[in-house]
Parts: C-alpha cells; sequence; structure tokens
C-alpha cells in the first residue's frame, strides 16, 4: 500500500481530541428517528466548515467530497437516530433530550463521518472520484435507508461501492471484524386477529374462546421452524404480544398477536412467512374461529460483497495488524437497514472494536449504561477513509 494510506493513518491518529469533542457534542442531542433536527443541523455546520456542498431532505443530509478529477464514487453511511432510553446520569457528558440517548453508537458513527470528512478534504489532490457521506436517519425505527434510496442518493453522481460501520462493544479497541456473505437477517412483522365469540365463562360451548384458540396457533407456529425449515438453515418466529380479554368469567372473543419473523435468505423467508399465514388460518379454522393474519415486510438480509469484504479486510490488516483483525464465523438474526444499501451497490459492513482494553463486561448496545472507548473513532477513521480510497484508486 502507498505512503499516502499510513498519512492517512497517522493523521487520523492526530485527530482524536476533535473526533472526541465532536462524539460528546452529537452524544449530548439524542433525537428520534426523523425527527434528528439539531443533530442534522450540526453535521451540516461541520461541512459547511470543510466547504463541502450537501443536499438534504428531511433530517437525512448527503454530502459530497469531489477529488482532483472525475472517477468512481464510494459512499460512506452513517446513521443518526438515538433511543428512547434514560441515561445513566453519571456520564460526563450525558443526554440533554431527556428521555433519549445514543444507546447504540451511532453518535460515534457520526464522528467517523465527520472525521473522514475532515481528513479527506485536506487530500482532495491525491485522488480522484468523489466521496459521499450519506447521514441516514430513523434506522433504529421505520428505516432511513429506503427513502434515501428513493429520494437519489446513490446517484449524482452514481455510487459505485457503498461502506457502513458499526461499533462492537465485545471487540476491544484496536480491533476490527468482518464476514463475507450474510451478516444481518431479515425482519418481518407479524400481526394476527383472532376472532372467536364470546360468552359467559360458566357456559362455554356457547361461544368460541379466542384465548384458547390464540394458545394452539403460537404453540403452531413454533413448529413452522421446527419441523418445516431444515435444520442447517436459520429461522426465528416469536410472539411478543399478546392481548386479550375483558373479565375474568368472559369468554374473549377476540385476541390479538403480535411479533416478528427473522431469516438468513430470501428463499427461506417467503417460505415461513406463507407458511405462517396457513397454520395460524387452519389452526383458527380448526376451533372455528376467524383468523386475519397481516405480514409487514421489514428489513432485508444483509449480504456482504465478498471482495468488499476483502478490500477492508486488507486495508486493516495493514493499518491494525494480523492480531487485531478478526473474520466473523455466523450471522446474526439482528438487523440493520444498511441492507438496503448493499441491495443496491457493491459494498460491505464491519465492526469497530470499542471496548475498553480489561474490561470484561461492557454494557451492551441498547442499555442505558452503554459506552465506547473513544480511543476506536481514529481507527474506524482511519480503515474506513483508506478502504474508500484505494476503491477509488481501482483496488477492485
Amino acid at each position: 500500500m502507498s505512503d499516502l494510506f499510513d498519512t492517512i493513518f497517522s493523521e487520523a491518529r492526530s485527530l482524536e481530541g476533535w473526533l472526541v469533542d465532536t462524539r460528546r457534542a452529537l452524544h449530548r442531542i439524542p433525537e428520534p428517528g426523523n425527527e434528528e433536527h439539531e443533530t442534522s443541523r450540526t453535521i451540516r455546520v461541520e461541512l459547511d466548515g470543510l466547504h463541502i456542498p450537501y443536499t438534504q431532505a428531511g433530517t437525512a443530509v448527503v454530502g459530497l467530497l469531489e477529488g482532483k478529477k472525475p472517477g468512481r464514487c464510494v459512499a460512506l453511511r452513517a446513521d443518526m437516530d438515538a433511543l428512547p432510553i434514560e441515561e445513566s446520569p453519571e456520564c460526563p457528558y450525558a443526554s440533554l433530550h431527556r428521555g433519549y440517548m445514543h444507546a447504540c453508537g451511532h453518535d460515534a458513527h457520526m464522528a467517523v463521518a465527520l472525521g473522514i470528512a475532515r481528513l479527506l478534504s485536506t487530500h482532495r489532490q491525491d485522488f480522484a472520484g468523489a466521496v459521499k457521506f450519506l447521514f441516514q436517519p430513523a434506522e433504529e425505527t421505520t428505516g432511513g435507508a429506503g427513502p434515501m434510496i428513493e429520494a437519489g442518493c446513490l446517484e449524482n453522481p452514481h455510487v459505485d461501492f457503498v461502506l457502513g460501520l458499526h461499533v462492537a462493544p465485545d471487540l476491544p479497541t484496536g480491533h476490527i471484524e468482518v464476514k463475507s456473505g450474510p451478516l444481518y437477517g431479515a425482519s418481518d412483522n407479524l400481526d394476527i386477529v383472532i376472532q372467536g365469540k364470546s360468552s359467559h365463562g360458566a357456559y362455554p360451548e356457547q361461544g368460541i374462546d379466542a384465548i384458547v384458540v390464540a394458545a394452539a396457533v403460537i404453540q403452531a407456529l413454533q413448529t413452522v421452524v421446527s419441523r418445516s425449515v431444515s435444520a442447517l438453515d436459520s429461522a426465528v418466529i416469536t410472539i411478543g404480544k399478546i392481548q386479550g380479554g375483558t373479565r375474568n368469567n368472559i369468554i374473549a372473543d377476540k385476541v390479538t398477536l403480535t411479533g416478528t419473523i427473522r431469516t438468513l435468505s430470501e428463499e427461506v423467508r417467503h417460505f415461513i412467512c406463507s407458511k405462517a399465514v396457513e397454520v395460524c388460518t387452519r389452526t383458527a379454522a380448526a376451533f372455528d374461529a376467524a383468523c386475519e393474519v397481516r405480514v409487514s415486510p421489514s428489513y432485508p438480509v444483509l449480504v456482504n460483497d465478498e471482495r468488499a469484504t476483502g478490500l477492508v479486510m486488507d486495508t486493516a490488516l495493514h493499518l491494525l495488524g494480523e492480531s487485531n483483525v478478526h473474520l466473523r464465523q455466523k450471522p446474526t438474526l439482528g438487523v440493520e437497514d444498511f441492507a438496503y444499501f448493499l441491495k443496491e451497490r457493491q459494498g460491505t459492513f464491519w465492526h469497530l472494536g470499542c471496548r475498553k482494553q480489561g474490561n470484561k463486561s461492557p454494557s451492551p448496545l441498547h442499555s442505558p449504561d452503554f459506552d465506547i472507548d473513544e480511543a476506536c473513532l481514529p481507527v474506524g477513521v482511519a480503515v474506513q477513509a483508506v478502504s474508500a480510497l484505494r476503491y477509488l484508486q481501482g483496488a477492485l
């Protein structure tokens, strides 16, 4: 690799103080999905200071940094939204927005992206092509990636390659993790309404007990994965909420169930969604009850491109050393809406270690005590920036 890439790593480390300040400023102003107004404004101010033009749609911001001449275009994504979690008050830079917290590291993701923008803006004459910065809302809720794509964020100029990262508290700072192929699962929302017939609890034969039917439906759904899907495939059906009944002595005439379906391939996904509808309706019919089932598609499977993953891995091996680069063996049934970008373009999504050395029990993501070792920030800047530059120079 060229001397420029080592220079980038050195400059990224020199930005650590600025990265920490930026991350903490963003950490103090967490906002829910599609309401990231103060966050979006903070990002725009930073881009203005770097003379990087941008477009805005809602709270989404797309910055465009152009090199010395036209060429390929790489997009780097950073999600912006926070979670409805009350932060532990012990944090010295705790949330100023009561009831919300950056408990998933999106403040770190934005700081890394802004650090790359700051760093590469001083190297405009060292590369051809362009780097787009996709500051995306609503990753935790409705999925902001899809609307951004529909709004044209991958065009004008046409994006050829996309990169994303996520902080990982199970990995120590200075380490990264990559995986080609499926990394995150697909999710589909399951809504079931069982309609029975009410009667007095003393005379159950006069009614159709929707609660008993619901119990049978839940039991039957568990066999979809265990008896209809190969043991070599991964899938989960979870019923997370059930509502029904009004009093202890009245047969319930209606029960609603909500749940989630998680899969790792489109083939299994389509099969399970169809099978779930069939199992619910037929089970309810056996009790003479009606059953309405709605499956609402959510995030798709996140599938990393093999060559793109290899590019990030090679970059990290050079910058961090072999002992600090890990190849993940198994995917997760968690979801990540960066999957929408990877359905449209070649790219990869990787994990940035953020656990302090010696901390054996870090607080997990989505918890009120979650925090990062901020020394991970320049590592994220360096790996992401050098990977982008290598692609612009024709590495793939």
